[in-house]
């Protein structure tokens, strides 16, 4: 590699305008690895057609171009951090699944990266991007694969109709691909699934702008003037479904209203449960108010006390991290997908509903206590970008050579071949037609990008796709 500056390339399954976890870590991640200049990074984001924007991007955004929502994208970093990170933004082909809710990607991604620049990839959310992955082996192309295990998939899976068994095999799915094409696994909490030789590790951090705010709530606790820092009392935020803590918090609350009354509590969300958790809020005999989803920065929260998490479905919430580095108390479930925030005084776990209720009474009764600088650094991307760095323990990528490629070899595999090459390969031919693709569950059309695709990401049009325009799944 002589004295050329090592190159990481990010890969991620959802890019902004979608406000979710993959589309907002990876981009904080790929601006605070590049703060320093001493390396070069590319974050890689998915790319969709009009016609399936519109099915996932809110508030009628839409983009013409991958340049203009470059633009976008760049434009709201900005705005949250206060240095201008020189790293690069590369698209993928991409369709949205209905049926899965997420953004499937098309064709082989690591082509994205050229040959000369394949130092380190790091997988966010693995196991998606691998799923129906048909190409060159990640293994043979990088020299360093880390997957970071962001999604509690066996969890959701597990709450649908025949979820167990479900569940049973994805697990096994997942095990099977992110073995094949990871060298290291990340994951952020043990709530995820188990994966051989991973590590537990939370290496995210929490938007500048939260600790700003909680800046702004110390210097008004200390002040010593009579103003409250905080004025309002117990709220949750989160996207408005079932399975993101509201079924938790709705029951909470209901086997507890003569032990909570008196309690008022504020929900906002936005999402296909709206109209169920309204109705259920309305038959209980506290004050529970419901309103649409907004910014977790917006002004209207400042001024809680008491954040209330419920949820077991998350991995690393970035709703409570937020809440802490406002300076709130949050209270939550004892659960390993808050081990991380246990470390944190404001941090009040409970293990039943009784727990619940006397964490949430003395809660509302009590003042949050002032974070400390070191608390306050151990929330922020500089230290979770120093702990990735830490377990990523990307030295190794000097000695390490990229694997062998098997693509151009299949043929000649024997019995003595390393089981996990034998594997390699029969996901490759598994994944090798659009009949056994549809039947693992890979959206129409995702062997190779279409005609249309292709033009809007400047690739050459594969000779089977053209004039092949993409009918959108609605399934």
């Amino acid at each position: 590699m002589d004295n050329k500056k090592q190159h990481i390339a990010i890969f991620t399954t959802a890019s902004l305008p979608w406000m979710t976890g993959t589309a907002v870590n990876p981009l904080f991640r790929a601006a605070f690895l590049a703060k320093d200049g001493s390396r070069k990074v590319t974050l890689v984001i998915p790319w969709l057609s009009l016609q399936h924007q519109k099915l996932v991007y809110p508030d009628n955004i839409t983009f013409t171009s991958p340049s203009e929502q470059q633009v976008y994208v760049r434009q709201w970093l900005q705005e949250r951090i206060s240095f201008s990170p020189a790293f690069s933004i590369q698209f993928y082909p991409a369709k949205f699944a209905v049926d899965k809710r997420s953004i499937l990607s098309v064709g082989d991604i690591s082509e994205v990266i050229p040959d000369e620049d394949a130092d380190v990839a790091v997988l966010e959310e693995p196991e998606h991007l691998t799923w129906f992955h048909h190409g060159k082996r990640w293994k043979t192309k990088f020299r360093l694969v880390i997957g970071i295990i962001h999604t509690n998939y066996l969890e959701y899976i597990k709450r649908e109709k025949n979820g167990r068994v479900k569940a049973l095999v994805v697990k096994y799915i997942n095990s099977w691909v992110v073995e094949i094409y990871c060298h290291k696994v990340i994951r952020l909490s043990a709530a995820t699934q188990d994966y051989p030789n991973s590590i537990i590790c939370n290496v995210h951090g929490v938007n500048p702008k939260f600790l700003e705010i909680g800046k702004k709530k110390i210097e008004l606790q200390q002040s010593g003037n009579g103003n409250q820092a905080f004025t309002k009392g117990a709220y949750y935020i989160g996207k408005m479904v079932w399975s993101k803590g509201y079924k938790e918090l709705i029951k909470l609350l209901q086997d507890n209203q003569k032990e909570l009354i008196g309690l008022e509590v504020d929900l906002y969300g936005s999402g296909e449960d709206s109209d169920q958790v309204q109705a259920a809020a309305k038959k209980l005999d506290l004050v529970v108010r419901v309103y649409p989803g907004r910014d977790h920065a917006d002004p209207v929260f400042h001024d809680y006390k008491v954040f209330l998490n419920p949820s077991t479905t998350d991995v690393v919430c970035t709703t409570t991290a937020e809440a802490l580095a406002m300076g709130k108390i949050v209270v939550c479930a004892n659960h390993p997908s808050n081990e991380f925030f246990k470390q944190f005084v404001n941090c009040w776990t409970y293990d039943n509903s009784k727990g619940f209720v006397e964490a949430t009474s003395r809660a509302l009764t009590e003042e949050p206590a002032e974070l400390t600088g070191a608390q306050r650094h151990e929330l922020s991307w500089e230290a979770a970008t120093e702990r990735f760095l830490r377990v990523a323990d990307l030295d190794q990528v000097l000695e390490r050579k990229p694997e062998r490629s098997l693509l151009k070899n299949f043929a000649s595999i024997s019995l003595n071949t390393r089981m996990e090459d034998v594997s390699a390969y029969l996901h490759y031919v598994a994944l090798g037609s659009e009949t056994s693709r549809r039947a693992f569950g890979a959206i129409p059309g995702s062997l190779q990008p279409d005609e249309e695709l292709c033009k809007e990401l400047g690739l050459a049009i594969p000779a089977a796709t053209q004039g092949s325009k993409d009918p959108v799944d609605t399934s």
